[in-house]
């Protein structure tokens, strides 16, 4: 329901006015979870999400080679499994380098199957794209799709007592909501673009929208308190425009059935305008 929230927003007609081409490649089939059984309470429904991830690293890596930047609607995390591994394999192939990532997020999602502990795999996917498990979505793609000293986690301000050490132990960079507050989102985001494009081909940047303060992104299915404001939201997609180093965005976590009045996904789309070039003057 998420990628038509943001249609019923108007997110076509709001890029196509900035000058930008837009083709809408429709959505990823993705089978409903009450009709599906679960085999593994470690990660729940992992191989239709495999599934599904592999179809969307299929339609993102088809997008980057026709020239265009891939906007990744979700739906929940777990779908980056699919489009960072196909920015990824896109990198590789035209400019020889590796992918730099931004992952913006309340959360780690460096839970794997032995951490978890709720079995949810959108706690999970960026274990997978550094190369751990759960497998069956570390294996979409080149493996492993990012490397740890060109990925940033920035935001995070609710991890799990396991995936704390995992992430301390994995060697990615972490500016968590207290660094914001202390140093200000200008600095943490051009700190966090400086090290995601070094020695890179490029930057992906997936965007969850609880990073952002459930003031302004009540629609989210884990909301956490205290998050990125209106303003510093904004100067980071901002920022991120700035910086021409964009390779493709997700914005996920969006769900209807928790937003107020289609909030979240209008919210969503004034961000994405942001990091396609929208500016103040």
């Amino acid at each position: 329901m998420g990628p038509s929230a943001f249609r019923i927003a108007g997110l076509g007609r709001e890029l196509a006015a900035l000058g930008r081409q837009v083709v809408d490649c429709g959505d990823v089939p993705a089978p409903i979870p009450e009709t599906q059984t679960t085999t593994d309470p470690q990660k729940k429904y992992i191989r239709e999400i495999a599934h599904v991830c592999h179809q969307l690293y299929l339609k993102a890596l088809a997008s980057l080679r026709s020239g265009a930047v891939p906007l990744v609607l979700g739906g929940d995390h777990s779908i980056a499994a699919g489009s960072v591994a196909a920015s990824s394999e896109w990198v590789r192939e035209t400019r020889s380098r590796p992918l730099g990532l931004i992952w913006v997020d309340a959360h780690g999602d460096m839970n794997t199957p032995a951490t978890t502990t709720s079995g949810n795999v959108h706690g999970m996917p960026l274990a997978a794209l550094l190369g751990g498990e759960p497998g069956e979505l570390s294996s979409i793609g080149p493996s492993p799709s990012v490397l740890s000293e060109h990925t940033v986690l920035l935001g995070v301000r609710n991890l799990d007592t396991k995936e704390k050490r995992a992430i301390r132990d994995s060697g990615v960079h972490v500016f968590t909501i207290k660094d914001i507050d202390r140093d200000g989102i200008a600095r943490v985001a051009e700190r966090a673009l400086s090290l995601a494009s070094n020695g890179t081909g490029g930057i992906h940047v997936s965007f969850d929208l609880d990073v952002c303060d459930p003031t302004f992104a009540p629609g989210v299915g884990t909301p956490v308190k205290g998050g990125l404001d209106y303003r510093e939201a904004h100067t980071l997609m901002e920022l991120v425009s700035d910086s021409a180093q964009l390779v493709a965005l997700d914005l996920v976590e969006v769900n209807p059935t928790l937003d107020l009045r289609n909030t979240t996904a209008e919210f969503a789309i004034e961000l994405a305008l942001s990091a396609f070039g929208k500016d103040i003057l």
